[in-house]
């Protein structure tokens, strides 16, 4: 600390930088160790074992994978890939297939570039379910779709915000008990009773997704929608993760595609990774 200009004044100090935690700088490839009891199985044979994973963050990708030390992991199992998937996954070089049961599974496995996770072997999982382990287990519970990101909450919390939902001028939604739901670096989703939601409006659509935070979730589309509305714009989780209960059977809808109004004030419709989701399905 420097004095401050005067006598007797008090020491003055410095000013820190400040800055967002978030986003990370783009091109970076991030890591964190982990703790939890991680298994990885196919078939009846278990490839990865261990109690010290990392998650690792690749540019560009907004959710994490894990990646296990080479003692941990069933490499006696694992050959150079046949066809590795050069340059792909932030630039490893060292692609992998497994065999396992008279089976082979092409580029399973990949170790990355840089020399501080040169021990380290990352599996494929989210998003190509058609190569990858059959069960992913932390700790005794399986786990979806990804590993839980640890700088990640969701909160689900009963409310009485007055809330109010249109399409296009219409109101097909309005109530005083919402749950909301908070998930981290995600605008507020408002789950809303089903009898305060003009269901009639809407079709029941054969799409489903998977959180590896909420659970399976289960759509529904204007039935008679406008040609700028994609479809799947309701969703509602049936049976939801324990940890957020309370939104079972309530309905949400995506706030960067409707018009949401609460204690009467619109709500800009925010910009997120489901606006791209949401073009993909239309």
């Amino acid at each position: 600390m420097t004095a401050a200009p005067g006598t007797g004044s008090a020491p003055v100090a410095p000013v820190l930088p400040v800055a967002r935690r978030h986003p990370v700088p783009a091109g970076t490839l991030t890591w964190e160790p982990g703790e939890r009891h991680v298994r990885g199985v196919k078939g009846g044979t278990t490839v990865v074992d261990t109690y010290r994973p990392i998650y690792v963050w690749e540019p560009g990708e907004a959710v994490p994978r894990y990646a296990f030390h080479r003692d941990d992991v069933r490499t006696d199992l694992l050959r150079p890939a046949a066809a590795p998937e050069t340059g792909e996954r932030a630039g490893a070089r060292e692609f992998y297939d497994l065999v396992v049961d008279g089976e082979t599974v092409a580029n399973i496995a990949w170790r990355y570039a840089a020399e501080e996770l040169s021990d380290y072997l990352a599996f494929t999982w989210f998003r190509q379910w058609d190569r990858s382990l059959d069960h992913w287990y932390e700790e005794e519970e399986e786990i979806f779709v990804h590993p839980r990101d640890p700088y990640k909450r969701v909160d689900a919390l009963t409310s009485t915000r007055h809330v109010r939902i249109e399409i296009d001028g219409v109101l097909v939604a309005e109530t005083r008990r919402p749950v909301t739901l908070f998930e981290t670096r995600l605008p507020i989703r408002y789950y809303i009773p089903r009898e305060d939601v003009r269901l009639d409006l809407f079709t029941p659509s054969d799409h489903h997704s998977a959180c590896p935070y909420k659970g399976t979730a289960e759509y529904w589309h204007l039935t008679d929608a406008g040609p700028d509305l994609p479809p799947n714009v309701l969703w509602s989780y049936p049976d939801p993760l324990p940890a957020v209960g309370d939104i079972r059977g309530l309905v949400a809808f995506y706030n960067e595609v409707v018009d949401i109004t609460v204690d009467g004030e619109r709500l800009e419709r925010p910009v997120t990774l489901f606006n791209k989701v949401l073009e993909r399905t239309s």
